[in-house]
């Protein structure tokens, strides 16, 4: 009995020195840890939740489909209360980010191409092809967008628009009747077609133009479909429209060059130019209409500012150029309004080149960065009232830098 009470003393003590000495040491662990931690912050990395959707199409079709409702927003709205400004999905064939976070968007956008490079729907690349300006990256992109702006900013086609664009929208005023009702979108979408195409390649109202129009239609239809290109889809049908307009272009630039007409551009490139065209001029007019049309303050006020230039211009014997209509300071405000409530570009895709951390997510190299610019210009933490249509807002924020949370 005796021995067994010592063997027992003796493996309790050991016990219990034991548990000290292991004590002794998550102390020392735990003290080192908190001066570790006072000493070098830590970035712990958040999870990125969300649900992929269906297999293959992903939560695509749920995506498309609330865009033509009267709640767009709402795809994002019940995935944001549910997972959070930033969550993961799959879009468009992509494992996909979505960020409505307006940081990590700004953070994701100017990000160079060793991180994040542009990112389309394959329907929108399939389209567009892989010589397009959508598809180059790095140095090239940025050579050609910006011999693209020295085009359209050249004073010569500023003065053609201006003048093509008064001249079109007075024919269409002209013809419009006091008992017939005038749909905006369709007339806003023919003016601004032909002014593009006429400062293009030069091409004036007629046969042609008619053609390239509805052709123009019928591609613009394909660029948020589904990406299967098999005969009788809205893709095919989109490429189809595509070959049309393409050969008709380089017909009529072919033409000009065999009767002497000196042209400088390079006929892919104007081809390229008039695709990328999304029909959003027309939209963002048709949406600037209606909401003056339910602020008569805002009309009045914009009406006034340009009836006051336009009589300064008469008695000086000129007539409203492009600049003038850049001097209009609550007309600007009008044109950022309608912008920010209509979110003519919903997004924009970035591609990860490799594993990015942003704002403590970790963002997987090959997947998708969907930055939604309409959460972040209807969200009531940038936008008092965000939906309601306020120009003044802009005067009051114009040098501030929480203006930088509009894309």
């Amino acid at each position: 009995m005796e021995f067994t009470f010592n063997s027992f003393l003796r493996s309790t003590t050991a016990t219990t020195t034991t548990a000290l000495v292991v004590f002794f040491i998550l102390l020392l662990m735990i003290k080192k840890r908190r001066q570790w931690r006072s000493s070098s912050p830590v970035v712990v990395k958040r999870i990125l939740t969300g649900t992929m959707g269906w297999p293959i199409i992903g939560e695509t079709l749920d995506f498309i489909s609330c865009g033509y409702t009267d709640r767009p927003q709402s795809f994002m709205d019940k995935r944001r209360i549910r997972y959070g400004k930033v969550f993961k999905s799959h879009l468009f064939g992509s494992p996909t980010i979505v960020s409505t976070d307006a940081e990590v968007s700004r953070i994701v956008l100017q990000s160079d191409a060793n991180s994040f490079v542009p990112s389309y729907p394959k329907s929108l690349t399939e389209l567009m092809g892989e010589s397009s300006i959508l598809r180059i990256n790095g140095s090239l992109h940025r050579r050609i967008h910006g011999l693209i702006g020295s085009f359209f900013k050249s004073s010569y086609l500023k003065a053609q628009v201006t003048s093509d664009m008064r001249k079109l929208v007075l024919q269409a005023m002209a013809a419009w009747k006091e008992d017939r009702p005038v749909y905006i979108q369709d007339e806003t979408k023919h003016i601004a077609f032909q002014v593009l195409v006429k400062a293009l390649i030069g091409l004036d109202p007629g046969e042609y133009m008619e053609f390239l129009r509805i052709q123009f239609q019928h591609f613009i239809a394909g660029l948020m479909s589904l990406p299967v290109k098999l005969p009788g889809t809205q893709l095919h049908r989109s490429l189809q429209a595509k070959k049309k307009m393409v050969k008709l272009v380089l017909k009529i630039i072919a033409d000009k060059r065999r009767h002497g007409v000196p042209v400088s551009y390079d006929p892919k490139d104007v081809a390229d130019v008039l695709l990328n065209d999304k029909d959003s001029v027309p939209l963002l007019i048709t949406l600037a209409i209606k909401y003056l049309s339910d602020c008569p303050k805002a009309l009045h006020q914009l009406k006034e500012e340009n009836l006051e230039l336009k009589r300064r211009k008469k008695d000086l014997g000129g007539v409203m150029c492009w600049d003038d209509y850049l001097s209009l300071p609550f007309t600007q405000n009008v044109i950022t309004e309608t912008l920010r409530l209509g979110n003519i570009i919903m997004g924009v895709i970035r591609k990860a080149m490799k594993d990015v951390e942003v704002k403590g997510y970790l963002i997987p190299k090959g997947w998708c960065v969907l930055t939604h610019f309409r959460s972040v210009h209807l969200d009531d933490n940038h936008h008092e009232f965000p939906h309601q249509f306020n120009p003044w807002r802009w005067q009051v924020i114009k040098h501030a830098t929480s203006a930088t949370v509009n894309y």
